[in-house]
């Protein structure tokens, strides 16, 4: 159990559908309009004092386009007021000058674009409107020049899976702090037929594993994509000190860095329900956010009870429930499997990860995890993975939506 007497490190809310993007894997199916039900500002006001009220976790506002919402920086602002972190997800098209002030001056400590091709041609088909790479590059480049922190998300899927050293490169190159890449969980816009292999998947975590751990004078050998890639890319260039690489919806990744022997923070898994939850633009909570199967509904209760005593949670907080391989898994405590996935994929959220291919050894379940695999192993703030390393002010893990 992680996150359940200190309640979650990172909560994400969903300030509205409306978008102006039509992004091809968009989880909210977003709309170019605010659906009427969202949350009133009123109720917004009362969910961040809520929250408030016993954690004080990273808040993410994010959609849809947050920015579409018209009270979304005054409630940025209370929010702030209220002793939380809160950080916005946004694709970045939006931004001018005086967009990025204000969101200085609301107190928003971070912000994440989402980059899913290395150049206009990729990303705008990706996304679904021409022109959308060159604005969003422009909204880094202003939030850089006024020192608002960013962190660059990717979505990996097969369309753009060779490309991720050019993308890694571009994140880099437009001064980003973290690179956070997430794993496709079909829900939403996104099809199970997006999806990349689970041997592909191995592949691409052990990659950014090994680009994430080299030293600061380091390049990536230039081969950093095995098997089935064609001719290999270039070197890439990476480092410990420099720009942090991350991973969303592969909890995998924290049993290969336990295989390898990585250092410093061990990453965590699947964090949907214990340290991270998903609060809907309707009031609706959820695990995370391609976790549909409701919590409960903070119109009915305070989101507070909902975090702490949802049988849902409470389930999902357990890995001695896990079935199938994840259950008898030496690994089961660091990693967990996506839970989302699994649901997604076999209508159960306790089965096994359907896209690992470690193979556990067969035998009776066991107390026994792998050294540095335990609860005990996880940092500090109810185990959900903390800050960036160096005191970045970005989201932990599980943190800045796609």
């Amino acid at each position: 159990m992680r996150g359940n007497e200190m309640g979650p490190s990172v909560v994400a809310w969903e300030a509205t559908r409306a978008c102006n993007l039509v992004c091809r894997h968009c989880r909210a199916e977003a709309v170019p309009t605010c659906d009427p039900a969202e949350l009133t500002t009123a109720e917004a006001r009362r969910l961040l004092e809520d929250v408030a009220s016993f954690c004080r976790p990273t808040f993410i506002i994010t959609g849809g386009e947050p920015l579409l919402r018209p009270d979304v920086l005054e409630l940025a602002r209370y929010g702030t007021s209220l002793g939380l972190r809160v950080v916005m997800s946004t694709n970045g098209t939006t931004l001018t000058a005086d967009t990025v002030r204000a969101i200085r001056e609301a107190g928003i400590v971070a912000i994440s674009v989402s980059i899913d091709g290395p150049d206009a041609a990729s990303h705008d088909a990706f996304r679904g409107v021409p022109g959308a790479f060159a604005a969003s590059l422009e909204g880094m480049r202003l939030a850089r020049e006024a020192g608002l922190p960013f962190q660059v998300n990717t979505t990996v899927t097969r369309h753009n899976v060779d490309a991720l050293p050019r993308l890694l490169e571009l994140a880099r190159q437009v001064g980003a702090l973290t690179w956070d890449v997430f794993l496709l969980v079909p829900t939403g816009r996104a099809s199970a037929e997006d999806e990349i292999p689970p041997a592909r998947y191995e592949q691409v975590l052990a990659w950014l594993l090994e680009q994430s751990t080299m030293g600061a004078a380091g390049e990536a050998p230039a081969a950093g994509m095995p098997a089935g890639h064609g001719t290999a890319p270039a070197a890439v260039p990476a480092s410990r000190e420099g720009m942090r690489i991350k991973v969303t919806c592969g909890p995998m990744y924290a049993r290969l860095w336990i295989q390898r022997g990585g250092q410093g923070r061990r990453p965590q898994g699947c964090m949907a329900g214990d340290g991270f939850a998903f609060i809907s633009r309707t009031g609706k909570v959820y695990p995370c956010g391609y976790f549909p199967r409701e919590a409960g509904d903070i119109r009915e209760r305070p989101f507070s009870a909902i975090y702490r005593e949802s049988p849902l949670f409470l389930e999902l907080r357990d890995p001695g429930l896990l079935r199938g391989k994840c259950g008898r898994c030496e690994f089961r405590r660091a990693c967990r499997g996506c839970r989302a996935r699994a649901l997604g994929t076999t209508g159960d959220y306790l089965a096994e990860e359907p896209y690992c291919t470690y193979q556990p050894p067969l035998r009776e379940r066991s107390a026994r995890v792998a050294p540095g695999a335990g609860c005990g192993a996880a940092p500090p703030g109810g185990g959900a993975r903390a800050a960036v390393a160096g005191g970045s002010p970005l989201a932990a893990d599980g943190g800045l939506e796609r």
